[in-house]
């Protein structure tokens, strides 16, 4: 896979590149945060139908995700962010999308710096600097996909467009999941009070019960395979339905620093995470999960450690591991929000030293609260609990 960097100019311009003028193009555009299954459908369908047609597949990937340059640039006088600020809600980092998309076997893959002089574009300028630069065949978006300035390039515009233009064709994929979902309005994270996996607090309720949950909490009609849906199933420790619309377990990523070493006075000693983190923490709790190591970066390389690594020793060096996560008072100017605290205990016989490495912490579901306990004989008890509920979840 052919990986492409581009930035913008002053006027949102991209120099886009050339491929083959013997052949066409398939292409696909987004952010996929996540790499979900509706985002897995619409790429595969690219993969497709470039196959089909002897045609480049290739992915657009927005990088800072369009929500959080808009966002920010709300928040900040209309500044955008700079790449010294950390998006904290972004579910997965630019090196983890490319490594998934690659392996639904695209051709290329174009990452573009997201502006808002890029954003003022029309659609009808965008598509148009694809087809003649790209050689566009084929469009393929989402259900409710939307696009250019204002998002006014909606599915029913880009269909008027290709029609009426005649020179590339609109392939719509219904990414949507298994109907709509309700997520409150401008959610925050909340950590479940009790122990177990948190149920959806819909479940059971009848359409009148429903209808006043949605209207007390402000909520909004949102398609089931959405980033924000996971987000927001994450930020409430219902780790196994975030699961299931990824595909895979949620990972997050971090190089492995001393920490105040508080477990190891009584048995249990942790992989602490420094600050800087890839990927979306969780909300407070203590979960299940694997801890994978993968190795110490070279120093005069750009590239993550585990490039190098097969498949069984990467196997080799993963762990089943509680996972607790805390948040600290300590404000981070990198990402607007509170520091958070992220330990892992792996569950081996082996004595580990990982200090200095970047580690992968997978999560596969919600074990208790955060908690304060009376003494340390309550809480080497119930750790004991969770390194015996992990083994369960990750048998």
């Amino acid at each position: 896979m052919e990986i492409t960097y581009l930035t913008p100019d002053e006027q949102g311009e991209v120099a886009w590149p050339s491929f083959d003028n013997d052949k066409k193009a398939v292409v696909t555009l987004g952010a996929f945060d996540g790499m979900h299954l509706g985002h897995q459908a619409v790429i595969k369908r690219v993969v497709e139908l470039a196959k089909k047609h002897d045609s480049f597949s290739v992915v657009i990937l927005f990088e800072p995700r369009p929500a959080f340059v808009h966002g920010w640039a709300a928040k900040h006088d209309g500044q955008e962010p700079t790449e010294a600020n950390i998006d904290a809600e972004a579910l997965t980092s630019v090196h983890e999308r490319l490594q998934r998309i690659e392996q639904l076997g695209v051709d290329h893959v174009l990452v573009v710096r997201y502006t808002l002089a890029f954003a003022s574009k029309s659609y009808i300028f965008f598509l148009g600097r694809l087809v003649g630069k790209l050689g566009m065949r084929t469009l393929v978006l989402g259900q409710d996909a939307a696009l250019g300035k204002d998002r006014a390039g909606d599915i029913k515009h880009i269909a008027n467009l290709a029609a009426g233009a005649g020179v590339f064709e609109l392939d719509v994929v219904d990414d949507r999941g298994p109907g709509e979902v309700r997520i409150p309005r401008d959610f925050k994270p909340q950590m479940p009070s009790e122990w177990g996996e948190p149920a959806d607090p819909l479940a059971g309720l009848s359409k009148a019960e429903r209808r006043s949950w949605s209207k007390k909490h402000q909520a909004k009609a949102m398609r089931a395979w959405s980033s924000t849906n996971v987000r927001y199933l994450l930020a409430h420790g219902r780790i196994q339905e975030a699961n299931a619309i990824l595909g895979a377990p949620h990972a997050i990523e971090g190089e492995v620093v001393h920490g105040e070493e508080r477990g190891r006075t009584i048995g249990f000693p942790t992989a602490n995470l420094g600050t800087d983190i890839e990927g979306y923490i969780p909300v407070d709790g203590v979960y299940a999960g694997w801890l994978v190591d993968l190795g110490v970066k070279n120093a005069d390389s750009s590239e993550r450690p585990e490039t190098d690594a097969s498949p069984e020793e990467q196997s080799a060096r993963r762990w089943p591991a509680a996972i607790s996560i805390g948040t600290k008072p300590t404000f981070s100017e990198k990402t607007g929000l509170n520091e958070r605290v992220v330990e892992s205990y792996c569950i081996t016989d082996d004595w580990l030293d990982l200090y200095g490495h970047k580690v992968r912490v997978e999560f596969t579901g919600f074990l208790r609260p955060q908690v304060k306990f009376d003494g340390v004989d309550a809480l080497t008890a119930e750790l004991k609990r969770n390194v015996e509920e992990t083994k369960r979840l990750t048998a």
